[in-house]
């Protein structure tokens, strides 16, 4: 059975469209992202989680927001030199979206639903916000931003 996230599209970092569909069977980690906010240095810790995981099934994917203090300033060849100097970033990552609001990306409207945040809230509060989707597209959990990636090791070898 196919669940709604499979039919969500998103842009890769600078070039063509995606079907989240090319992920099924895995278990995702679907992260907001910022080049020059006080999480930015989970980049860090999200590679590793992708290259300890991904043999088993894990893929991170990250999705730039500059809503948050305008902390992802960058066109996307910036963003992705950035990921790529400081932190070595591999996993897939998609241009610049909008989590909140009426502009918010078709993904992030149905993640917010599947997950709710603090008291029951949509919205997404800050950069780094993270989602854990099992091999089924099923969202199972919300992770604020000051939950660090290696504190996720657990649930996600739970997925695999």
């Amino acid at each position: 059975m196919s669940t709604p996230l499979y039919d969500f599209s998103a842009n890769r970092l600078g070039g063509a469209p995606e079907q989240l569909a090319a992920y099924k069977g895995k278990v995702m980690l679907i992260v907001n992202t910022a080049s020059e906010c006080g999480f930015t240095p989970q980049f860090e810790g999200l590679q590793k989680l992708f290259a300890e995981y991904e043999p088993r099934g894990l893929v991170v994917l990250g999705f730039p927001c500059n809503q948050f203090g305008g902390q992802e300033p960058g066109d996307a060849e910036q963003i992705g030199a950035f990921c790529q100097k400081n932190y070595g970033v591999s996993f897939p990552m998609f241009d610049k979206v909008e989590v909140n609001g009426g502009d918010a990306h078709p993904l992030y409207q149905y993640l917010k639903k599947s997950a709710k945040g603090l008291l029951g809230s949509e919205a997404i509060k800050w950069n780094f916000t993270k989602f854990l989707v099992d091999r089924e597209g099923n969202v199972v959990e919300r992770f604020a931003p000051t939950t660090k990636p290696e504190e996720l090791a657990k649930r996600i070898e739970a997925l695999l």
